[in-house]
């Protein structure tokens, strides 16, 4: 049981990792005795990242734009001429858009859909090999979506294509969940609610006083929060837990109701 929940000596992969979520994400692995490739699309930002964690443990990055399918062959490429096994893959990298139902863009709905549920599902593909040779029935390899509270209740702000990609990554968790299971990869999905974040600039600029005021925990998440639940998840407690999608959210959900009046 003291090993219960041990992730050291593993190998992972964390997409949108220099920042954000995934920062905090990659961190938690690192910290814990991971192996962690980040990528990002930003050069500059996955350096920092990396001068960062490199304090803490083994930190690579590999930047890549995973909204290009190129791309993605090419980060999948590079994992595994350098890796034999890739025990986890934290598929976080992604993109919002917000706009007026009238004023939503073609261009601004195909990104958001492409890099959020599109790319995720190809990189994993390409990564199959390594996480196959990776799982064992005792110790599965750990497929993990970040998707998000938005894909689960009804967002306040006026954004459509990010909802939706965020539902279809958890719906995807299911049916790979199914098809993966026998395979040796658990995948599960986390719905963060609302954290510090690039992404939440905009939303905790305007409206932090409002969402903390009704989340029933009184607070934003924290760095622990998000990296706990993907450490359960890849280590042996969570070795039978699959194609769940799991709120991280301080209780968003059961206030959204309240949230949105």
């Amino acid at each position: 049981m003291k090993d219960l929940f041990s992730v050291a000596g593993k190998v992972a992969l964390v997409t949108g990792g220099s920042r954000g979520i995934g920062l905090m994400i990659a961190r938690g692995l690192v910290e814990n005795g991971v192996k962690t490739y980040i990528s990002s699309r930003s050069i500059e930002a996955c350096d920092e990242a990396v001068a960062e964690l490199a304090l803490y443990g083994d930190c690579i990055t590999i930047p890549a734009d995973l909204s290009q399918t190129d791309e993605i062959e090419r980060l999948a490429g590079e994992i595994t001429a350098r890796e034999d096994k890739l025990h986890i893959l934290v598929n976080n990298a992604g993109a919002a858009w917000g706009a007026r139902i009238g004023e939503v863009p073609e261009i601004g709905w195909d990104k958001v859909m492409d890099l959020n549920a599109k790319s995720l599902f190809f990189l994993t593909q390409a990564l199959l090999p390594p996480l196959e040779a990776a799982g064992t029935s005792d110790d599965p390899a750990r497929l993990i979506n970040i998707g998000s509270v938005d894909g689960l209740a009804i967002p306040k702000l006026e954004t459509y294509s990010y909802p939706a990609s965020k539902a279809a990554v958890h719906h995807l968790t299911r049916v790979l969940a199914h098809q993966l299971g026998r395979r040796n990869i658990t995948v599960n999905a986390i719905a963060p609610g609302p954290f510090e974040s690039k992404m939440m600039d905009y939303t905790l600029t305007n409206f932090r006083d409002d969402i903390e005021s009704t989340l029933p925990r009184g607070r934003l998440g924290t760095p622990e929060d998000i990296a706990g639940t993907v450490i359960y998840l890849s280590s042996r407690a969570g070795a039978y837990t699959t194609g769940v999608v799991l709120p991280v959210d301080g209780g968003s959900l059961v206030a959204s109701e309240l949230w949105r009046t």
